[in-house]
């Protein structure tokens, strides 16, 4: 028997490995895939010597992490990269939206929104040591800092659409609506401004950078850092019941709730077992990566300096492509998350080429080819890109899924943010990670604090575990 078997290595499997084989648990991952990492893996998707991030590529959150942080991962082979630009926000007419690392910096590219910017930002970041452990983990943990956390709070609660109202200019604005887009929402609802606050935050505070060589080499170095700790990885084993685990003590499953049904079945008491069927799942991605001859020449000088680029427009057309897809509707026009990990990390191209990486939002399951749409609105802010391509990979949400079997119907976000999904997942109890009665731990991104790449759901999970146990 061992302590501890985690199943999953993704990051926060990983994390919850980590956490427990620090407090000297003995623990073993055993992971589907020949690779750890989930969505942090870098393959040769396109042509031999482009590296393609599989699913996540820019890391707010894990420079950010409080759990990250308190690792030796640069030890375990880790870099982080800085873009010079963090995010552009590209308009039709070759102006942007854009943030630099420092609020003030960012906020004198705003003219007049200057002083709006800061009054949203300054204080975020000020008190940001204060409040990261509560904002990036379950609602159940008292503020110890309450002054603090309620200032975030009235920052991220409104819909971003109101929030907008603050800014006189389209690029501030802009800016504002492409950072709310990451919450899958149409941005009129309520709490969009919470993935503003927080990943503008975040991006304040830490950057948002890439891994050189790849989001794989976050997941390696974590699974070293592991290995030097005692704990065993077994990769290739596929996991469908308890019963293909070896006896432990404790298990920890980074899965999404419906997997962890159908792994765990009668083991998890009847009632809690429905609340995780009904567990929803949200909005898609479908994802382009391209291998390019050159750099995007985008109209905007910043833009072909950052290392990510919201690509959709005004914050108005932004708030219609989300509302499509909130609605079952695909957009004609859809918001583009852009990657463009190569302009600093130049390991991921040959010498003088470059990678893309890209999704869009659209409903969960869609089957609908989202490709030419997407190079469509590449064109329209980088005229000439399509001159550049040399080859493509394209994966709709269930190519996806069939790579990941957490992202259900495409959704890489861990399930769907809406109402009170976001912060009282995966159901509403005091502890959301262990499933009542059992010594089964679920710490998959479809628990507090959600989606990102910062380990934080599989350490919260085991230092559940950790409590039970004295």
């Amino acid at each position: 028997m061992v302590d501890a078997v985690v199943v999953g290595a993704g990051p926060n499997g990983l994390a919850a490995a980590i956490t427990v084989a620090r407090a000297g648990w003995s623990v073993v991952v055993i992971e589907a895939r020949e690779t750890v990492g989930g969505g942090t893996r870098t393959e040769e998707l396109t042509l031999p010597g482009f590296r393609h991030d599989v699913c996540s590529a820019i890391h707010p959150g894990g420079r950010a992490s409080p759990f990250f942080r308190d690792l030796p991962l640069a030890d375990h082979g880790l870099e982080w990269l800085l873009p010079e630009v963090m995010v552009a926000h590209p308009l039709d007419d070759g102006t942007a939206g854009v943030m630099l690392q420092g609020v003030d910096e960012t906020a004198a590219g705003l003219g007049t929104d200057a002083r709006a910017y800061r009054r949203i930002f300054g204080p975020l970041v000020k008190n940001w040591s204060a409040i990261e452990n509560n904002v990036l983990g379950p609602l159940q943990r008292a503020p110890r800092h309450p002054l603090a956390m309620a200032s975030f709070g009235l920052r991220a609660l409104p819909p971003a659409t109101l929030v907008a109202r603050m800014f006189k200019t389209p690029q501030a604005a802009g800016l504002w609506g492409g950072i709310a887009a990451h919450a899958f929402l149409p941005l009129e609802h309520a709490v969009t401004s919470g993935a503003a606050a927080l990943l503008g935050t975040t991006g304040h505070v830490a950057g948002w950078p890439v891994a050189r060589g790849g989001s794989q080499a976050i997941a390696d170095a974590l699974a070293s850092y592991l290995r030097s700790l005692g704990g065993t990885i077994e990769t290739g084993s596929p996991v469908t019941s308890l019963a293909d685990l070896p006896p432990a003590l404790a298990v920890f499953l980074d899965v999404a709730p419906r997997n962890a049904v159908a792994i765990a079945g009668d083991r998890i008491p009847h009632r809690h077992r429905r609340k995780l069927n009904r567990y929803r799942y949200g909005e898609a991605a479908f994802k382009v990566d391209w291998a390019l001859s050159g750099p995007v020449p985008w109209k905007n000088d910043a833009a072909r300096r950052a290392g990510t680029v919201h690509v959709a427009g005004t914050i108005a057309e932004v708030a219609t492509a989300e509302r499509a897809v909130f609605e079952g509707r695909v957009p004609e026009r859809p918001f583009m998350l852009v990657g463009q990990q190569s302009i600093v990390d130049d390991t991921r191209a040959p010498a003088g080429q470059h990678t893309l990486w890209s999704y869009c939002h659209v409903p969960n399951g869609c089957t609908v080819d989202m490709t030419d749409a997407m190079e469509r609105q590449l064109e329209r802010f980088a005229p000439g890109f399509r001159d550049l391509v040399l080859a493509r990979s394209v994966k709709p949400p269930a190519a996806i899924e069939a790579g990941n079997a957490n992202c259900i119907g495409g959704d890489i976000a861990g399930g769907a943010t809406d109402k009170l999904q976001l912060v009282l997942r995966p159901a509403l109890r005091y502890d959301p990670y262990r499933i009542p009665g059992t010594d089964l731990y679920l710490c998959s991104a479809s628990t507090p604090p959600g989606g990102g790449v910062h380990g934080m759901c599989g350490y919260w999970a085991a230092q559940s575990a950790l409590r039970r146990r004295g």
